[in-house]
C-alpha cells in the first residue's frame, strides 16, 4: 500500500526532475570540483549554477550563499560566527519555540557563561515585539528566531523582527528552514544577516544544506581545514547534493504558487473536515499567519502517539510534532510555551502536505481518522470533566 505522506516539515520526497539532475554526479561526473584538472573543473562550474540558483531563490548574491550539511550546521555556523567574531558580547535573545538546533545550541552556550533571553509566544504562537525591544541590550551579540515554526506553521513577522534587531545594531539571525520554497524571502530588503535552510525541505535529498551570509557581516568559520567555499566551510563538496539543492530550489520558485494555492487549498479541506467531524478539537496556533501547508490539530482525551500508530496502519503518515524531538513523551516545548492545555497538548497531530499530495490523500484522512480518534477516545483515561481545574483551549481559532 502505497503511504499517504503528510510529514512534509520532517522531510520531502525528492523530486524526480532533482534525481536527475543530480545522477550524473554519483556516476560519470564524479571529479573534486576543488581539483585543478579539467575533469574537476567541470564539476566545479556546475556548483557555480548552484550557487546562483540557491540565491536567486533568496534574492541574494552568489558570493553570499555557503553550503552546508543541513539547516542544524547552518543554524549552528551563523550563532558560533557570531559570537566568536564579538568575543565581548555575551548575550543571546532566541525564543522559547525554536528548533532544538537553536535551542539545544543556546542552552550549551549558558553553560559556557553567556546569558540567553527567551522570548514566549501568546496563545496563538505569536511573539510580543516591545518584549523582543525590552530584551535586547548593550551587550547582546545576535538575536536569532526562526521564520516560521515546524511544529504548527505560525509565520513570525520577519520584517519587523529584524528591522529591530538591525535598528539597535545587533546581528540577525533567522532560521528558514520551513519557509524556503513556500513563501516569497528577498535578503535585499529583508535585513537579516544569517538565513538558513535545508534542501531536504523543499525537495532535494538529506545532506544538504545553505546559510545566506550578508556580504559585509563578520564571519568565523565554523569548520575549518581546507580552503572550499573560500575558507569559509571546510570539506570536500558534496557536488551531487549540492546541484540537487540548486536545481530544487529553482523549482521551488517556480511552484510556490502551486504550494500558496492548491497545497494551500488540499490543507484547509482536510482541516475542515476534521474539525467537523471530531468534537473537542481545534488548531493549535495563528491560523491567519501560517505556511500553507501545515496544520497542528489538537484532539482532546487522546494521546498522539496512539493516533499515528493507528493512522500508519491504515497508510496514513503524520507526526506530533518535530522529528527532532520525537520519542519524548512530555507535550512539545512549542506547545507547551502557547500555553495549550494537557488534555489537548498530547493529541496534537501536525499535517504537513506538498504539491505532491492529491485530493485522494485528504479524502482517505477525512474517512480513517475520525473513528480513529473515536475509538481512543473510547478507551481514554481521560474523559470530560476530569481535566484539571482551569484547563481551557489555547487556539488560534
Amino acid at each position: 500500500m502505497k503511504p499517504v505522506y503528510l510529514d512534509n516539515n520532517a522531510t520531502t520526497q525528492i523530486d524526480p526532475a532533482v534525481l536527475e539532475a543530480m545522477m550524473p554526479f554519483l556516476t560519470e561526473l564524479y571529479g573534486n570540483p576543488s581539483s585543478m584538472h579539467r575533469f574537476g573543473g567541470q564539476v566545479g562550474q556546475h556548483l557555480v549554477k548552484a550557487r546562483e540558483q540557491v540565491a536567486a531563490s533568496l534574492g541574494a548574491r552568489p558570493d553570499e550563499i555557503l553550503f552546508t550539511a543541513c539547516g542544524t550546521e547552518s543554524d549552528n555556523t551563523a550563532i558560533w560566527s557570531a559570537l566568536n567574531s564579538q568575543p565581548d558580547k555575551k548575550h543571546i535573545i532566541t525564543t522559547r519555540v525554536e528548533h532544538p538546533a537553536v535551542l539545544n545550541l543556546v542552552q550549551h552556550l549558558e553553560k559556557r557563561g553567556y546569558e540567553a533571553t527567551y522570548l514566549g509566544v501568546n496563545a496563538k504562537g505569536q511573539l510580543d515585539l516591545d518584549e523582543l525591544r525590552d530584551a535586547i541590550r548593550k551587550d547582546t551579540a545576535l538575536v536569532s528566531i526562526m521564520y516560521a515554526n515546524n511544529e504548527t506553521g505560525v509565520v513570525f513577522p520577519m520584517d519587523e523582527i529584524a528591522a529591530i534587531v538591525k535598528e539597535r545594531g545587533v546581528q540577525m539571525h533567522t532560521d528558514a528552514v520551513q519557509v524556503v520554497g513556500k513563501l516569497p524571502i528577498d535578503v535585499s530588503s529583508l535585513p537579516v544577516d544569517y538565513l538558513a535552510l535545508s534542501g531536504h525541505k523543499l525537495h532535494a535529498p538529506k545532506g544538504i544544506g545553505a546559510l545566506y551570509v550578508r556580504k559585509g557581516t563578520p564571519f568565523r568559520p565554523f569548520m575549518r581545514g581546507g580552503h572550499q567555499e573560500r575558507g569559509r566551510r571546510a570539506g570536500t563538496e558534496n557536488a551531487a547534493s549540492i546541484v540537487a539543492l540548486g536545481k530544487a530550489c529553482e523549482l521551488a520558485t517556480v511552484n510556490m504558487e502551486e504550494e500558496r494555492t492548491r497545497v494551500k487549498a488540499l490543507r484547509d479541506r482536510l482541516e475542515a473536515g476534521l474539525l467537523a467531524a471530531v468534537p473537542d478539537s481545534l488548531v493549535n496556533g495563528d491560523i491567519t499567519s501560517r505556511l500553507p501547508n501545515t496544520s497542528s490539530i489538537a484532539f482532546k482525551y487522546v494521546e498522539g502517539e496512539a493516533i499515528l500508530l493507528l493512522m500508519d496502519g491504515h497508510g496514513i503518515c503524520a507526526s506530533s510534532g518535530s522529528a527532532c524531538t520525537s520519542g519524548s513523551l512530555e507535550p512539545s516545548h512549542v506547545l507547551r510555551a502557547m500555553g495549550v492545555p494537557f488534555t489537548y497538548a498530547h493529541g496534537s497531530i501536525r499535517f504537513s502536505l506538498s504539491r505532491f499530495n492529491t485530493d485522494a490523500d485528504v479524502d482517505l484522512v477525512l474517512r480513517e481518522v475520525p473513528p480513529i480518534i473515536n475509538r481512543l477516545r473510547e478507551i481514554s483515561p481521560f474523559r470530560e470533566g476530569m481535566e484539571p481545574k482551569g484547563e481551557k483551549p489555547a487556539c488560534g481559532c
